[in-house]
């Protein structure tokens, strides 16, 4: 791998990482549910991120398929828990 490529991901490495820290203050200190909510799904965004970077410097397709199946759970959890708030029930 060349250097520029590692330094890049290096960046790419402490950007993601410093956003998922700053999601992780905003679900523990915001005001709202809703504010909590956008937080997580963020944070879920942000390690489909962190797994996709981890592959390309892995230089392996097994981070690819788990970072498929990270978001197709964070894409549910986060419709569950919107339903859950608007509704008071997720099984109708």
């Amino acid at each position: 791998m060349s250097p520029l490529l590692d330094m890049a991901l290096l960046f790419a490495f402490g950007c993601f990482g410093l956003a998922q820290l700053c999601c992780l203050y905003r679900v523990v200190f915001a005001p709202g549910l809703s504010d909590r909510v956008l937080a997580l799904d963020t944070m879920a965004i942000n390690m489909i991120a962190l797994l996709t970077l981890f592959g390309i410097r892995e230089g392996t397709a097994m981070y690819f398929e788990a970072t498929m199946l990270f978001a197709m759970v964070g894409f549910v959890s986060t419709v569950a828990y919107a339903k859950f708030v608007l509704r008071g029930d997720i099984i109708e």
